[in-house]
């Protein structure tokens, strides 16, 4: 009689789990995708790409400038003794170190920049899928690329990457 009554809380738990299981529907979109073909990130590329070329080309200069003192001292230095050599010597590290900071700055400046321009667009997004979730009557919507986040995509899942596209109007 208990093995009977052990079984039938089995069964009923089994199917319990399998009417709430049914019940949850699970979307998935792939958000680094739908964040590159977004318009709008198109362009905060091209923007990113002309300051980022803006940077080489000031950077370019530094190192030649660099390059070219380096080069003239060296060839000077049998000649122009040991006070003038020291003197160059703490020049040129000075130099070094006003191009690493100069790369330094301009490579945060750059992160910064990326910062404010795909921080709205990432958050339009998410508003996109959280408004397409609520209209399918998605229980949960996974980023497909993440990962760790999802072990795997079954056939019954539903890919949401085209609704949120037009509600994003592309």
């Amino acid at each position: 009689m208990k093995q009977l009554k052990t079984l039938f809380i089995a069964i009923v738990m089994f199917f319990g789990a399998q009417v709430a299981t049914a019940q949850t529907k699970v979307g998935h979109i792939d958000v680094s995708t739908l964040m590159t073909t977004m318009p709008a990130m198109k362009a905060a590329e091209a923007q990113l790409t002309k300051l980022r070329e803006g940077y080489d080309v000031e950077y370019k200069k530094l190192v030649s400038e660099y390059q070219t003192k380096a080069a003239k001292y060296q060839q000077e230095a049998e000649t122009a003794g040991d006070v003038l050599n020291q003197t160059r010597s703490q020049e040129m590290q000075d130099m070094g170190a006003r191009i690493q900071k100069y790369q330094d700055d301009a490579s945060k400046s750059l992160q910064d920049k990326q910062v404010e321009l795909q921080k709205p667009l990432f958050e339009k997004a998410l508003a996109a899928i959280k408004k397409v979730s609520d209209m399918k009557g998605l229980s949960y919507v996974l980023d497909s690329t993440s990962p760790g986040t999802v072990l795997h995509i079954g056939a019954g899942n539903i890919d949401i990457m085209a609704d949120v596209k037009k509600e994003l109007g592309f």
